[in-house]
C-alpha cells in the first residue's frame, strides 16, 4: 500500500480487455498505414535493434548492454533510442524510398505520452525535398484516423480535425505569437545568443544559472507554444532554429534555421521531420559539441558511429521524418494514455491505482 491507494502490477487480464478496443484499432491502424506505403512505392525494413551508439543528442538516453563474442570477449551495444543511423545507411547503399515500424528504447521517460519502449514509425524519401514528407505526415496521420473510424481526436480538453487542411507555422512566428518573444534576433549564423534569449524571455519562465540557449528554447516551447498547437485542426510548426536541428540541413536562404518540422494534435507531438544533412562534417561537428555537452550535464557520452558518418558522406538528398506511432494510436482510439495502446507494457513498470 501507499497511503490508501493500492500498488499493483501493470498488466492484468481485465486492464488487457479494457483495452481491447484501442489495441484493435492499432492493429487496423498499422493494416492501412502499410498499404499507404505500399501504394507510394516503399520498401518496409527491419534495422538493428543493437548499435555502436544510440544516438548524440545532448537530452536523449539510452539502455545499455553488452554483447558477448565467441571468443569471449565483450563489447559495449545501446538500444536504439531511433532507427535513423541504419536507416540512413540503407539510403547510402541505393535504397529510395523506405520506411520501418521500429521498436526503440529510452531512459527517463514515462508518462502519460512516454514509454521507455515505444514504437517509432519512420520514413525516407531519397531525392524528395522535406515539405513531400511533410505532405506524407498529413496523410499519414488521416488514413489513421479513417482506419480507427475517428472523426475528431480528442485529449485532456483540446480536439482537432484530423482530415481539415493543417496549419502552417514557423517556430519564429509562434514564439512572437505566444510569448511575445523575437526568437531570431537571438540566433546569429546557426549559433543562439544565451544572454540575449534569456532576456527575451524574461519572467516568462523559470531559468537556471547554467541554462544554455537550448534550454531557455525548449522551456518555452513546452509551456508557451506546444499548449497551444493543433488546436481544431493540425498545426505543423517549420523552420526550426538551427541549434535545434542536430540532423538536418540549414535553409540556404537563411541560415538561422533549417529544414525541420513537428506535426502537432491537441497540444501533442506526432512526429518529427527533416531534410537530411548530408555534409558529414557538419555532422560531425553537431555530434561531438552535443556529446561535449551531454558528458558536462549527465557524466556520460555516447561515442559516434563512424558507418554513419561515412553513410552521411554517401547518401544522396533526401527528406526522412519519425512519427510517434503509440501517440497517433493513442489520438486516434480515443485513448487517453500511451500505454492503453500496447499490447503488453515494460517489464519492470507498476503504477498506482487511484
Amino acid at each position: 500500500m501507499v497511503g490508501d491507494k493500492a500498488i499493483s502490477p501493470f498488466w492484468s487480464p481485465s486492464r488487457h480487455l479494457d483495452r481491447r478496443p484501442f489495441l484493435q484499432a492499432r492493429g487496423a491502424i498499422t493494416g492501412a498505414l502499410r498499404a499507404f506505403f505500399a501504394e507510394q512505392g516503399f520498401i518496409e525494413v527491419e534495422t538493428s535493434v543493437l548499435q555502436v551508439s544510440p544516438g548524440n543528442e545532448t537530452h536523449l538516453h539510452a539502455p545499455r548492454t553488452e554483447i558477448l563474442r565467441p571468443d569471449g570477449s565483450r563489447a559495449s551495444r545501446y538500444l536504439r533510442t531511433s532507427p535513423e543511423f541504419a536507416c540512413k545507411k540503407l539510403l547510402a547503399a541505393g535504397e529510395e524510398r523506405i520506411f520501418e515500424f521500429a521498436r526503440v528504447f529510452r531512459d527517463r521517460e514515462r508518462g502519460d505520452l512516454h514509454l521507455p519502449e515505444f514504437t517509432m514509425l519512420e520514413w525516407y524519401r531519397a531525392g524528395a525535398p522535406y515539405d513531400a514528407i511533410m505532405a506524407d505526415t498529413i496523410v499519414v496521420i488521416a488514413r489513421a484516423a479513417q482506419a480507427a473510424g475517428i472523426g475528431t481526436f480528442s485529449f485532456r480538453g483540446r480536439t482537432a480535425d484530423p482530415f481539415a487542411e493543417p496549419e502552417l507555422v514557423t517556430v519564429a512566428s509562434a514564439f512572437e505569437r505566444f510569448a511575445g518573444i523575437d526568437l531570431l534576433s537571438t540566433i546569429s549564423g546557426s549559433e543562439g545568443n544565451r544572454a540575449a534569449l534569456a532576456e527575451a524571455a524574461g519572467s516568462k519562465v523559470r531559468l537556471a544559472r547554467d541554462d544554455t540557449w537550448s534550454d531557455i528554447f525548449s522551456k518555452v516551447l513546452v509551456e508557451h507554444v506546444e499548449p497551444k498547437l493543433g488546436q481544431s485542426r493540425l498545426t505543423i510548426l517549420c523552420e526550426y532554429p538551427s541549434p535545434e536541428a542536430a540532423l538536418a540541413r540549414v535553409k540556404s536562404d537563411d541560415p538561422r534555421v533549417a529544414e525541420r518540422f513537428e506535426v502537432y494534435a491537441c497540444g501533442v507531438e506526432l512526429a518529427n521531420g527533416f531534410g537530411e544533412l548530408t555534409d558529414a562534417g557538419e555532422q560531425r561537428k553537431r555530434f561531438t559539441e552535443s556529446m561535449a555537452e551531454k558528458q558536462r550535464r549527465y557524466g556520460e557520452a555516447y561515442p559516434l558511429d563512424e558507418d554513419f558518418l561515412a553513410a552521411v558522406a554517401a547518401m544522396p538528398e533526401a527528406s526522412g521524418v519519425a512519427l510517434g506511432f503509440d501517440r497517433l494510436v493513442m489520438l486516434a482510439s480515443g485513448a487517453s494514455r500511451i500505454d492503453q495502446v500496447v499490447w503488453t507494457p515494460p517489464a519492470d513498470e507498476m503504477f498506482i491505482e487511484t
